[in-house]
């Protein structure tokens, strides 16, 4: 089969498109064949080594966590699955070696659910990781609760605005930092939006001069520290780019793979409460410059790789 794959840690330049060995499908796995598959930053940190201390590499490495796509074939212990089925995924196993930008990958079924029925193939793609993230980051580790106000940082981003849309279904207050230009976009997905930089201090303050009650941060460095200022009493603070956050008092945290959470993502998108903005696609054979712009940083919603038929 057709994949991106590289040989070595290095830049964009290290992806080529190859014949690669057919996935094997394992007793617990599911044979997927690949529609879209999400880009997302962990993907280029990977491809650059920085994660090769605790996820090893066994080259040639087929970049990529996300997918929807297809089942061809469910493994003989899995009856969850059907020929058919259209499924989404959170591909991520121990070591980085099978990933999802290829024409076909062999999925474990913990990693998988039901595609939603109204999204494309490409809006599908770009909704496992960060729906996990933030779904995770706000339910289990933040506790958001109705009336609270939350601040989200990079509202417009990948996860940003996915955080953004589940606190206010919680009923939260969201504020979300984001560039002038993502504004309304914000606004759209039910924050209040306040620009980055200098001064980002004092104008959460005047739209919440007690502080607010959670962070969710996907920026690291200045802006943690200007979170944990930015706390009322009992406030709850959580990173999921930089462990410093602990310094502070708060919590870091790593998306895992979970079926039951990534169904509720599901539902939630069916109900109309996710949506998936997409903001640009790229073939397969240029999954180079997909992780050349999604390294760039300023993306709104999602990147996403498609596979031809």
């Amino acid at each position: 089969m057709k994949a991106i794959s590289y040989a070595r840690y290095g830049g964009p330049e290290v992806l080529e498109l190859s014949e690669v060995d057919d996935p094997k499908v394992g007793p617990d796995s599911v044979l997927v064949k690949v529609r879209a598959a999400g880009v997302n930053p962990v993907d280029w940190k990977c491809r650059e080594g920085h994660l090769d201390p605790v996820l090893p590499a066994v080259f040639p490495v087929v970049p990529g966590w996300d997918v929807s796509g297809v089942v061809v074939r469910p493994g003989p212990a899995v009856p969850e699955f059907a020929a058919g089925d259209e499924v989404i995924g959170y591909v991520r196993e121990d070591v980085l070696s099978r990933g999802t930008f290829a024409e076909y990958v062999a999925a474990p079924v913990r990693t998988l659910a039901p595609k939603p029925r109204n999204l494309s193939f490409e809006e599908a793609a770009g909704l496992p990781l960060t729906g996990l993230t933030a779904y995770q980051v706000l339910h289990r580790v933040l506790g958001v609760k109705r009336g609270e106000t939350v601040l989200v940082h990079a509202a417009a981003g990948g996860v940003g605005s996915v955080a953004v849309q589940l606190a206010a279904h919680l009923g939260a207050r969201v504020i979300g930092t984001a560039s002038e230009r993502n504004h309304d976009f914000v606004r759209g997905l039910g924050g209040e939006p306040v620009s980055y930089g200098e001064g980002l201090a004092e104008r959460v303050r005047g739209l919440a001069p007690e502080g607010v009650d959670a962070v969710f941060d996907s920026v690291g460095g200045d802006a943690l520290k200007v979170s944990a200022n930015l706390l009322a009493p009992e406030g709850r603070l959580a990173s999921i780019t930089d462990p410093e956050v602990v310094g502070y008092g708060g919590h870091y945290w790593f998306v895992r793979p979970d079926p039951h959470d990534l169904a509720r993502l599901s539902d939630l998108a069916e109900q109309g409460v996710l949506t998936v903005h997409v903001s640009r696609t790229f073939p397969l054979d240029r999954a180079a410059d997909a992780h050349r712009l999604s390294q760039e940083g300023r993306t709104r919603g999602k990147i996403v790789v498609t596979v031809p038929d």
